[in-house]
């Protein structure tokens, strides 16, 4: 078994040269517990489930794309902008990489679901959505279009709590997550992210109907969700993918607890 780094609230590194640049804004973060054996099967070869005293974790993450731009270039206002909805498993690589896998990331413009399932092979949904606020309410709203299976669907409500002034270890072990992986020509890459230290908010559950979860591999009730959070978002840099061997930009360690 991989000895996972620390987890850490803040990123390992810098990206002095980002590859992809966005911000991700107004997301709430739900999440359900797992065994890990639960999980194992969905993970691409090369990763396994990351724990925490022996949990793993479900995330269903809403939330506002905003202005994705390239190689440092000005984000894209219309195109680069636009709600997304994503199922995400946690996940950690023989060089003890923390991450995540993406079974599924719904959004609204086909242009860039058809561009990143094309060149990055990620699971993107071209789906109608829809984000609302009012007052300390937020509430978001998505259908799958293509390529399906049609009619998965989720409308989420939270209602905005306050500060989170010291996040647990399980707050930051859910939340801080400084990379992704995913299966790209027959071996897993790492693509890995910085971001200022997230800015979250307890937040409490209002309505969740959905049916993402199922449609991405994990049928059956998982229950209600273990946290729920919220964060006003932040800004997003991401570095050049990393093969199996890489640890360009990658600090090293032990994890405690996990």
């Amino acid at each position: 078994m991989p000895v996972p780094q620390p987890i850490a609230a803040d990123p390992p590194g810098v990206v002095p040269r980002p590859w992809l640049t966005q911000w991700w804004l107004d997301l709430a973060f739900l999440h359900w517990a797992v065994e890990p054996r639960r999980v194992a099967p969905l993970l691409p070869r090369g990763v396994v489930p990351d724990t925490l005293y022996g949990t793993t974790y479900v995330g269903l993450i809403a939330f506002r794309m905003h202005r994705i731009g390239w190689f440092g270039l000005p984000g894209i206002p219309y195109l680069g902008t636009f709600p997304e909805t994503n199922v995400r498993l946690y996940s950690v690589d023989a060089q003890g990489r923390r991450g995540v896998v993406f079974r599924s990331l719904d959004a609204s413009r086909l242009l860039p679901v058809v561009i990143a399932r094309a060149g990055l092979r990620l699971p993107y949904q071209w789906s109608r959505m829809a984000i609302r606020a009012r007052g300390d309410v937020i509430s978001y709203a998505g259908s799958r279009r293509w390529p399906g299976p049609r009619g998965a669907c989720s409308r989420i409500a939270v209602r905005i709590g306050e500060r989170v002034e010291e996040p647990s270890e399980l707050e930051h072990f859910l939340t801080a997550r400084w990379g992704m992986h995913n299966a790209f020509l027959g071996r897993v890459a790492f693509l890995p992210n910085f971001h200022p230290r997230w800015p979250l908010h307890r937040a409490s559950l209002l309505r969740c109907e959905e049916n993402l979860v199922a449609a991405a591999g994990l049928p059956g009730p998982l229950g209600e969700p273990v946290s729920v959070l919220y964060s006003p978002g932040v800004r997003v840099r991401f570095g050049r993918p990393d093969g199996p061997g890489d640890h360009r930009g990658r600090g090293g360690g032990r994890l405690r607890g996990a």
